[in-house]
Formats: C-alpha cells, sequence, structure tokens
C-alpha cells in the first residue's frame, strides 16, 4: 500500500511539473509568453497605435510601458544600472546618438531581427535598428514676416531675440540635430554660436517651442513636422517650415537590453515594430516608417538631410560639452 501512494505521488509531481510554466516545452514555431517592459520616449499616440495591433498579433505577450522624454528616460536607466540592473525589456528610442551610448555600455544585446532587409543600411547596427524617421523643421507663427525659409535664417537680425530652440540633452530629437549642424561644414558650432549671439533662446522640450511659437512669445523656432502637423490640424496659429536646405532627418531605434527579463518575447516585440503592420500604425500617427513598401506616411515636403550617424558615435559626450559651453544648462 505504501510503495502504491509512493508511485502515485511521483505520477502527480510529473504531472504538475508538465502544468507548470517552468517545466512546460513550448511547441515549435509558438510565440513566447509573458511580460515585455518597454522603456522608449515615443510619443504616447504612436507607442498605443502600436501597442494596439501587437496586441492583436500576440495576446499571448503583455507590455508594460515606461514612456518619457529622453533625458528623463536616461535619468531612469541611469539611477537603475547604479542600483544593478536596468529594469526594461526594450528600449524604443527618439534618436540614434542616445541609443549608442547605451550600445556602447554593452547594454544592449546583439541582435538582428527578422525584418533586418526592410530597414535601409543607413537606419541600422548590429545592435539597434530604425523604426521611424523624425523630421525636424522650422515652425513659424502665422503672421510672421518675413517668413524664415531655411536654418540660416533664424540668425539674422530679422529674428533677434525671436528664435526658439529645444534643448539636446532633453530631446532626444534635438540632440540628432546637434550632431547634423556639428558636423555639417555649411554650419559647425558656429551656428549655435550665431544663433545664441542673435539672442536665441533655449527651452527644454520640442513641443514648448511650438507652444510658444503659437502663443507669439517667439517668431520662430526648431520643432519636429508631426508637433506641428498635429498643432496646425488642431487650429494653432503656426505655419510649419520645410527648410530650403532641408529637414534634418533623425532616425528612431530599437533595441532589446542585453539584461533584458523576458530576451525572447522581447525580441518577438522589437521585430514587430520593424514588421508591416507596426509601421503602418506608425505611419497612421503621422510619423515617416522606415520601411519604404509602407504607405500613409506624413508628406515630405523638401529635401531631407543627415549627418553620418556612425561617424559621430563615441562623440556625443563631446557634442553635449561644446553645446553647454555655448547655451549653458
Amino acid at each position: 500500500m505504501t510503495g502504491a501512494i509512493g508511485s502515485l505521488l511521483v505520477v502527480l509531481a510529473v504531472l504538475l511539473g508538465a502544468c507548470s510554466g517552468a517545466g512546460r516545452v513550448r511547441p515549435s514555431g509558438s510565440s513566447p509568453g509573458g511580460t515585455v517592459r518597454l522603456y522608449t520616449s515615443v510619443t504616447q499616440d504612436t507607442v498605443d497605435a502600436v501597442l494596439s495591433v501587437f496586441a492583436d498579433a500576440h495576446p499571448e505577450i503583455a507590455v508594460e510601458t515606461f514612456r518619457a522624454p529622453t533625458g528623463e528616460l536616461d535619468a531612469r536607466i541611469a539611477s537603475e544600472r547604479r542600483a544593478g540592473r536596468v529594469g526594461g525589456d526594450v528600449l524604443w528610442g527618439t534618436d540614434p546618438l542616445s541609443v549608442q551610448a547605451y550600445a556602447a555600455d554593452g547594454l544592449l544585446a546583439r541582435w538582428t531581427p527578422d525584418e533586418a532587409g526592410a530597414v535601409p543600411a543607413a537606419y541600422r547596427a548590429d545592435r539597434f535598428w530604425g523604426t521611424r524617421i523624425l523630421n525636424m523643421v522650422i515652425v513659424a507663427g502665422e503672421a510672421v514676416e518675413p517668413m524664415p525659409l531655411d536654418w540660416s535664417d533664424l540668425t539674422a537680425a530679422a529674428y533677434a531675440g525671436r528664435v526658439a530652440i529645444p534643448d539636446p540633452g532633453f530631446a532626444g530629437s534635438a540632440f540628432g540635430a546637434l550632431g547634423y549642424f556639428a558636423t555639417s561644414p555649411a554650419f559647425g558650432m558656429t551656428y549655435y554660436r550665431d544663433l545664441e549671439a542673435n539672442g536665441a533662446v533655449q527651452v527644454q522640450a520640442i513641443p514648448e517651442v511650438l507652444t510658444d511659437v503659437a502663443e507669439g512669445a517667439y517668431a520662430a523656432g526648431m520643432t519636429l513636422d508631426k508637433v506641428a502637423r498635429d498643432a496646425i490640424g488642431q487650429g494653432s496659429p503656426v505655419r510649419l517650415v520645410w527648410p530650403a536646405s532641408g529637414a534634418i532627418a533623425i532616425y528612431s531605434p530599437i533595441a532589446v537590453f542585453t539584461d533584458a527579463g523576458n530576451p525572447d518575447a522581447a525580441r518577438v516585440f522589437a521585430n514587430f515594430v520593424l514588421g508591416t503592420a507596426a509601421q503602418q500604425a506608425i505611419a497612421g500617427t503621422g510619423w515617416q516608417p522606415i520601411r519604404d513598401d509602407v504607405t500613409g506616411g506624413p508628406p515630405i515636403d523638401g529635401p531631407q538631410v543627415a549627418p553620418d550617424w556612425n561617424a559621430l558615435f563615441q562623440q556625443q559626450d563631446r557634442l553635449l560639452e561644446e553645446y553647454r559651453s555655448i547655451f549653458g544648462g
């Protein structure tokens, strides 16, 4: 009798182990489940749109999101690193300079997504992949005269004390623009010195520039095309000016943290963002998708320019220090 009971207990233990998550063998080709923790600086409407289509495609994976501007996201990651471990699984950032700094520190895993071929070579590295393009443009008051036509116009006497620029230490897109201006033969850091000498004012965030211009505090400033179009659509008295020499095209990368708590599910999510369903969602919220085969994005109203991002990697601290020597902060 004792032997029979012992045998029964062994059988029950085996069955319970087979039914538990720890002991389950995942069928070949199936998706991992669990929770993915997403750290992102992407706008809330775009995150929501992507999470909606992801939930339809992968109901077995829950996504918890921490969303903040680049500067605040950097502060959280720095705090967690001091505590011993970053809490995120996926990083979806605004600009490649901020994300590459984490790759250089070993925080991002080497990863090749299934959709890698859809990402143009200029918008990828071995640890992060572009998901969308942000175009830095000029925003001006609807009645401003003369209307600025190019970046150099913002240093003209007509705009003395009347230009707002976002802080590259806070906004990732402003950091990307800094990378372009600093390395462009037509501008260089002299451009920021000329802006400062002309009374340009640094504000914190991209939306703040637009709000200040709309309220008449400034005549013009630097912002993103989506931000300007959204405001115009809501009746804001501003104009989007596509600079004659080119809008600054900044790519927004996605990556998987090296110490991701759920790396398999993290890769499923990150790869999904590069797929057509998520790219269509990104385009539908007003950003230029990274994939050329996805339509419905915003109009591209002129030329686009960008720095050699690879040449800028490892120079992030120097760029910010030089900028701070001009505008402080």
